[in-house]
């Protein structure tokens, strides 16, 4: 399917994406947005259906754990989501200014973000940054083709990151994943 995936992100351009969100009006929000793309991988629909409730822990802090709900979630299909030590520390800092009966992701008026206002947000991002082929869907494949390529390091499976990217199919989950080219040459010279 060359061509027609959501490209992948390097890490300098995922650095520069977290600088973009630090010039927006709300920048607390937008590295909020872009870490719950790249570091937990969740769709746009997900991080605008995403509560307090679902990433606190039954103190009220922000937990280890991102808990997606099958209602949050597409084609209500949860998962838990172990939370990366940058969004879990992102998190709290908006939470300290954050209503934690209120959605995690407001819009200017303050109401739940869309969906759509998140994709939208992502494409003035990227074009900013001046990153071609990029869109929202860019964090989650950056996230589940980071997790395939380390998964043997921890100890896990393919199946660990199906479960992670909340897929039914582990054919679903091979599609997110890009080659590498360099990988490539390697084992072709090892042949």
């Amino acid at each position: 399917m060359p061509g027609k995936q959501a490209k992948i992100l390097a890490a300098d351009q995922i650095d520069d994406l977290l600088l973009f969100a630090e010039t927006t009006r709300y920048p607390l929000r937008d590295r909020v947005i872009v870490l719950l793309s790249v570091k937990a991988g969740l769709r746009a629909a997900e991080i605008a259906n995403l509560t307090w409730e679902m990433v606190s822990d039954p103190n009220g802090a922000v937990s280890v754990v991102l808990e997606l709900r099958d209602r949050a979630a597409k084609k209500g299909h949860g998962r838990i989501i172990p939370l990366h030590a940058s969004l879990r520390e992102a998190l709290s800092t908006l939470r300290e200014k954050s209503e934690p009966s209120r959605p995690i992701v407001l819009s200017e008026r303050g109401s739940k973000m869309k969906a759509r206002s998140i994709v939208i947000w992502f494409s003035r991002a990227y074009r900013a940054i001046g990153l071609n082929g990029c869109s929202s869907h860019s964090g989650r494949r950056t996230f589940i083709t980071r997790a395939a390529r380390l998964v043997h390091k921890a100890g896990g499976s393919l199946r660990d990151v199906q479960l992670l990217a909340g897929h039914r199919s582990i054919q679903t989950t091979q599609g997110y994943i890009d080659g590498d080219t360099d990988a490539q040459r390697a084992l072709i010279s090892l042949i």
